[in-house]
C-alpha cells in the first residue's frame, strides 16, 4: 500500500509527508475533505504546524486523495486506536517492545504471543507499527500484570526473530 502511496505522491514530497503523517496517526478525510481523528475535524493549519508546512499544502492533500478511488476508500474509513503504552504504568499493566531482525518475516507475533500464552499472561493490547511507514518497526504488546517474570523476558530475547527487546 504505501508503495502505491508514494508512487501517487512522487510528484510532490509536501504532500507525501502529509500522506505519511496521516497515515501514522490515523488521521482520515470526510467527504467534505476535512481531517479527521474518529469524525472529530482537526484544523489543517493544526496538522501543517505539527509537520511544518503550509495548510495549503494539507488541504491540497486532502483533496487529491478524495479524488483517487482508492486512496478515498482508505483515508474515508481511517479510524485511529488508543495507545495505552503511555498510561501503563498508572493502570497497572506491563509493556513488552519487540524490534524484530526483519519485520517482513512471518510468524513474529505468532511466537511472541506465544510466549505470554505459556507463561498464562493476559493481553491487554497488542500492536504492530506498519514496517512500510515507520523506520524501526516494533511490536508492542501490553500484559495486564504489574510485573513480568523475567523467565518471560528471558524467552522473549530468545527467539530468532528479536533484536532488541525493550521492558
Amino acid at each position: 500500500m504505501w508503495a502505491d502511496i508514494s508512487q501517487e505522491f512522487a510528484d510532490s514530497p509536501s504532500q507525501a509527508r502529509v500522506v505519511r503523517f496521516l497515515l501514522e496517526n490515523g488521521f482520515g478525510i470526510n467527504e467534505d475533505g476535512r481531517i479527521v481523528c474518529n469524525g472529530i475535524e482537526i484544523p489543517t493549519t493544526h496538522i501543517g504546524r505539527a509537520i511544518d508546512t503550509d495548510r495549503r499544502v494539507v488541504d491540497a492533500t486532502a483533496r487529491r486523495i478524495l479524488e483517487k478511488p482508492e486512496l478515498r476508500e482508505i483515508f474515508t474509513r481511517m479510524r485511529a486506536v488508543p495507545d495505552l503504552s503511555g498510561v501503563a504504568e498508572a493502570l497497572g499493566l506491563s509493556v513488552i517492545t519487540l524490534y524484530p531482525r526483519d519485520a517482513h518475516q512471518k510468524g513474529i507475533v505468532g511466537a511472541a504471543v506465544g510466549v505470554l500464552v505459556d507463561h498464562d499472561l493476559p493481553i491487554r493490547q497488542i500492536y504492530v507499527t506498519d514496517p512500510y511507514l515507520t523506520e524501526e518497526p516494533r511490536l508492542v504488546m501490553i500484559v495486564d500484570e504489574p510485573r513480568i517474570p523475567a523467565s518471560v523476558y528471558e524467552r522473549l530475547r530468545a527467539l530468532p526473530q528479536v533484536k532488541k527487546l525493550v521492558i
